[in-house]
């Protein structure tokens, strides 16, 4: 039986659609899920929901609960990271608060930027600590890294913890595909699209349906202002940013409009509110939809874990074809975050970086991509900027470098100057002291 744990498993709808998809592949259907999270009522919500759904299918598979992590490791085949260190309060509304006390505005903050700096922070070490468990407790198990920031955490890990299996997974491609074929209005499943970067700052190098490139048709309807439609999946941010990008870089980016915005100079500013109209920047995003999120959720747990059977469909997360890939030695082909050894030559060696992977029985392999045009490599150079830094920090012990990290972010350079990017972030070290390893300390606070 495979044995697949998830830490973090109170993240309910993402583990919902994790087990509902191993559930519906047949290698998978009857494997055991240890559920592991520190909070016990979602633990149990996931655990009502992670039941209804096995009940759904008639499968074999059994479920374990655990607050305790080594527990739920023991033995395992795969595992699964979906946790938030700090939770959305208070941690993330810190992430929020100080930097707009500077002038700093940002969207969503848990990838690039301070936001993202900060996360990394604390994310790394519970991340390394899992690890550690891993090597100790199932060191053939492979980990499934789903945690923000991807590119810091899958960076860090392959620092410290060379040995363990890992590859960070994302939904972006997937999500720009469908966003893609809502503008041009043809069958997301007959796109053929080769993609590489670092994550969320990863391009559609060629892009295709039925052997036709379909960039003329996204650049004509942006001009004439067919494109972009009402979006598809984040109906409050009209995808206006990554379709300005293209025009001027000449190919499309990844991630969505509302995360692009921040992680680069040119379209959240100080004293221009009309790029943010013209754009449709919805600045503090996440706090909003974290709000909304938590209302949905308590609602939907009414109807999720109250003993009825529950509608088990596909999503389009990579993890059980991953899985079944490996379990079943079938060849299969996702997108996946891994140190750089050479994939993509033209960026530095150890970023994390972002290409086609080959899966099966030996494991996650890159494919090489090597034909990134300069002006993107430039602007993905920007990214690793900070993560390195950050990287940097956490392996070094070293707290200068988190500042250093600030000082290098396109976003945060564009607006605040040297001295109160180091002021900035003291004040967020000392409001986060309590999830921060302690050599993070800054010295006005000692």
């Amino acid at each position: 039986m495979t044995k697949i744990t998830f830490i973090g498993a109170g993240s309910t709808i993402f583990m919902q659609n994790i087990v509902g998809d191993a559930l519906l592949t047949p290698a998978l259907a009857d494997s055991h899920f240890a559920l592991m999270d520190i909070d016990a009522e979602r633990l149990a919500e996931s655990e009502a929901v992670a039941r209804a759904m096995i009940r759904s299918v008639g499968s074999g598979a059994t479920v374990s609960t655990h607050n305790d992590r080594r527990a739920a490791l023991d033995g395992a085949d795969f595992v699964i990271t979906a946790f938030q260190i700090g939770g959305y309060e208070p941690c993330t509304v810190t992430d929020f608060e100080i930097p707009k006390q500077y002038g700093l505005r940002q969207t969503i903050a848990d990838t690039l930027g301070i936001g993202g700096i900060m996360r990394g922070l604390r994310t790394v070490p519970v991340l390394w600590d899992v690890a550690r468990d891993m090597m100790q407790l199932c060191p053939n198990a492979t980990l499934l890294q789903y945690v923000n920031p991807m590119a810091i955490n899958t960076w860090a890990l392959a620092e410290q913890f060379p040995a363990v299996k890992h590859v960070g997974l994302c939904h972006s491609v997937q999500n720009t595909v469908e966003e893609l074929a809502h503008d041009l209005d043809l069958p997301k499943d007959e796109f053929r699209y080769k993609v590489a970067g670092v994550n969320h700052v990863a391009f559609f190098l060629r892009l295709e349906h039925q052997g036709r490139d379909l960039y003329p048709a996204l650049r004509q309807g942006y001009a004439s202002g067919q494109i972009p439609k009402a979006p598809l999946l984040m109906p409050r941010c009209p995808n206006k940013v990554r379709y300005e990008v293209m025009d001027h870089l000449g190919y499309f980016c990844t991630e969505s409009s509302e995360h692009l915005a921040e992680y680069v100079p040119w379209f959240i500013k100080d004293g221009r509110p009309d790029l943010i109209e013209q754009f449709s920047i919805p600045l503090d995003e996440y706090p909003t939809r974290c709000v909304e999120q938590v209302a949905s959720w308590k609602e939907q747990a009414k109807t999720l874990t109250d003993g009825r059977n529950i509608k088990v469909t596909r999503s389009h997360e990579f993890a059980a074809d991953l899985m079944n890939a490996i379990v079943t030695d079938t060849p299969y082909v996702a997108y996946g975050n891994l140190p750089n050894t050479c994939q993509i030559p033209q960026l530095p060696l150890g970023a994390a970086v972002e290409t086609p992977c080959l899966v099966d029985s030996n494991g996650v392999q890159p494919s090489v991509v090597a034909d990134i045009p300069p002006q993107l490599i430039a602007l993905m150079r920007s990214q690793i900027n900070v993560q390195e830094l950050t990287v940097r920090a956490l392996v070094d012990r070293n707290p200068e470098y988190i500042y250093h990290a600030a000082m290098m972010d396109p976003h945060t350079a564009a607006e605040l100057d040297l001295r109160q990017i180091r002021n900035m972030v003291d004040d967020l070290l000392i409001a986060h002291a309590d999830w921060l390893p302690d050599w993070c300390k800054p010295a006005k606070a000692a």
